[in-house]
C-alpha cells in the first residue's frame, strides 16, 4: 500500500512509497531524520525503531507496545496517551517529551534520559498534601474491585496491603488501587459503586509514571460512597 508520512509542522513529506504498513515504512527508514513526523494513532507495536531520530514527533495515541525504541531520540515528542507498555526505551532521550496519560507499564527505562515524571501526571501534588487525602475506589455491587476480587470493601472499613507494588513503571500492581473521580467515571459501568477512600501522604505506595488517574496505597479507610445518579447527571 502507498504510505505517506508528513512533518507535523511543515506538512513536508518525510516518507512516501509502497510499504506493507506504517510500521514497515518506519522500520525501513529509521536511519532517516524523522523529526516532527506525524504518527498519531499509528500501530507501531513491536516496531524496530532503535536509534531512530523522532525529535518532536507526534505519537499521541500511538500503539508502541513492545516496540524497540532503545537509543531513540524522542526529545520533545508528543506521546500523550501512547501505549508504551513493554517497550524498550533503554538509553532513549525523552527530554521534555509529553508523556501525559501514556502507558509505560513494563517498559525498559534503563539509562533513559529526561524522564521527568513530574510532567507526566498531576497526581504528584498529593505528595505535598497535609493531613487526610481523599480519592475513590471503584467496586462492583458487592464491594469487590471489578478486576481483582480479593478484598471486599465496605463503608467504615480499614484496609491494608503489606506487599503493595512500589514500582512506578507499573501502571497496575498489588496494593489498594485508588483513582481520581474522572478516572472511576470513565471506567464505570451499570451496577458499579464508587466509594470514597481516605488516606495520608505516607500511605501512598506508588504514583505510576504517566498515570491517567490511578495510583496505589498501602492502606486506607472507606469513609463514604458517591451518589451515582448525581454524578451521571453531571450537574
Amino acid at each position: 500500500m502507498k504510505i505517506e508520512i508528513k512533518n507535523r509542522w511543515s506538512d513536508e513529506i518525510i516518507i512516501a512509497g509502497e510499504y506493507a504498513s506504517i510500521k514497515d515504512a518506519l522500520a525501513k527508514n529509521r536511519d532517516k531524520n524523522l523529526s516532527g513526523a506525524y504518527l498519531s494513532g499509528a500501530d507501531l507495536s513491536g516496531a524496530d525503531l532503535s536509534r531512530a531520530y523522532l525529535f518532536g514527533a507526534n505519537l499521541s495515541g500511538a500503539y508502541l507496545s513492545g516496540a524497540d525504541l532503545s537509543g531513540a531520540d524522542l526529545s520533545r515528542a508528543y506521546l500523550f496517551g501512547a501505549n508504551l507498555s513493554r517497550a524498550n526505551l533503554s538509553r532513549a532521550d525523552l527530554s521534555r517529551a509529553n508523556l501525559s496519560g501514556a502507558d509505560l507499564s513494563g517498559a525498559d527505562l534503563y539509562l533513559a534520559v529526561g524522564v521527568n515524571k513530574y510532567l507526566t501526571t498531576p497526581l504528584y501534588s498529593m505528595l505535598d498534601q497535609v493531613g487526610k487525602i481523599r480519592a475513590y475506589k471503584l467496586v462492583d455491587q458487592n464491594g469487590y474491585g471489578p478486576w481483582h476480587k480479593v478484598i471486599q470493601y465496605e463503608k467504615g472499613g480499614s484496609y491494608e496491603v503489606q506487599d503493595a507494588d512500589t514500582n512506578e513503571n507499573n501502571q497496575c500492581g498489588a496494593g489498594v488501587n485508588l483513582a481520581t473521580l474522572d478516572w472511576v467515571l470513565r471506567e464505570y459501568v451499570e451496577g458499579y459503586r464508587i466509594l470514597i477512600a481516605e488516606f495520608t501522604r505516607k500511605d501512598i505506595a506508588c504514583i505510576p509514571i504517566s498515570s491517567d488517574g490511578k495510583f496505589r496505597v498501602h492502606r486506607c479507610k472507606i469513609v463514604g460512597e458517591k451518589n451515582i445518579d448525581e454524578l451521571l447527571k453531571g450537574d
